[in-house]
């Protein structure tokens, strides 16, 4: 299920929804078909998106379903992987990730800004991911749920990782990598950089991050389009799309039978497409209005009144001056 979000993250709408219309349909399906009681169980943890109450938002059809919050501060005794193993693939990923950068720029008069720019994206992140994660080892998974369940810790092999008796420290390499690259870095900035990843944005960070990133993408659509001119549209073609933007919404809401997807479609495409009209237009009534203001021919009294008043001949006007 995908969503889009003008605040970038998971609301308490987007995620109810998620709840009935993925969640609920996908385990109850999952039940059915192997013939299992319908009974399950949600754990969440209290982050924001996480109603309270949710329970009394999900769905009649799905009221088999129920919800569990853990106590609060167990995460590090509750969830396994946090038991060194995200630190550890943290770790592999920036060790990766810096000689992925040396790779690059080595011999070259590359910056590391000009490494981040035009060297680095999305795909090249998803496969450093990929190595970093074939680089946790089976000792570190099996030493995870020491604190959870401590009398199951055993020497178990897991599929698709091999046994390994000692764990190479990274951090001395991702020091040398780092130094090697231009880097002031030691042993500790490098702890310090995975326990500041630890820890979530805060609200006011996303809004930051949001405006920041809105405001560099404005200046580059505006410097790309400075040679163009901007396409003209016309009252009559914003007032057309409009109303049927208007009607197409309110035939959706009447006969699709997706009520709440449906709806937050419908908020989302006016938020982002069809405000951007509606704000044109206002715009242009606006200027319209003003230009009939700045158009108005004077009163007949004060057309009377310029033509009462006495002209000065060029003579007179000079001697006055």
């Amino acid at each position: 299920m995908w969503r889009a979000n003008p605040k970038l993250w998971v609301t308490r709408q987007f995620f109810i929804d998620w709840v009935n219309l993925v969640f609920g349909p996908s385990v109850k399906k999952y039940l059915k078909d192997n013939n299992l009681p319908l009974r399950a169980l949600l754990v969440l943890d209290n982050a924001p998106a996480h109603p309270p109450q949710i329970e009394e938002e999900i769905l009649d059809e799905y009221n088999f379903v129920k919800v569990l919050y853990p106590p609060p501060n167990t995460t590090s005794i509750l969830q396994p992987m946090d038991q060194q193993v995200i630190s550890n693939f943290k770790k592999l990923y920036t060790k990766h990730l810096f000689r992925c950068c040396f790779e690059v720029t080595e011999n070259t008069n590359l910056t590391l800004r000009e490494f981040w720019k035009d060297h680095f994206n999305i795909a090249i992140g998803l496969k450093i991911i990929d190595i970093a994660w074939q680089g946790v080892t089976k000792r570190t998974l099996t030493s995870t749920w020491k604190k959870l369940w401590p009398e199951n810790v055993a020497e178990r092999d897991f599929e698709g990782f091999e046994i390994e008796e000692e764990e190479e420290p990274v951090e001395e390499e991702i020091v040398s990598i780092g130094k090697t690259i231009g880097l002031e870095v030691d042993e500790r900035d490098i702890e310090e950089l995975v326990e500041e990843h630890s820890e979530e944005l805060t609200t006011d960070e996303l809004k930051e991050l949001q405006e920041q990133r809105h405001t560099e993408a404005l200046t580059e659509a505006t410097s790309e389009g400075e040679e163009t001119e901007p396409k003209i549209i016309s009252t009559k073609e914003l007032k057309d799309i409009l109303a049927m933007g208007k009607r197409v919404a309110g035939f959706v809401e009447k006969n699709h039978p997706e009520k709440i997807a449906t709806s937050r479609a419908t908020e989302l495409f006016n938020d982002t497409c069809l405000r951007h009209f509606r704000n044109i237009l206002k715009g242009k009534m606006k200027q319209t209005s003003l230009d009939m203001f700045l158009e108005k021919r004077p009163s007949a009294q004060s057309e009377q009144s310029v033509a009462k008043r006495p002209r000065i001949s060029e003579s007179e006007e000079s001697n006055e001056n």
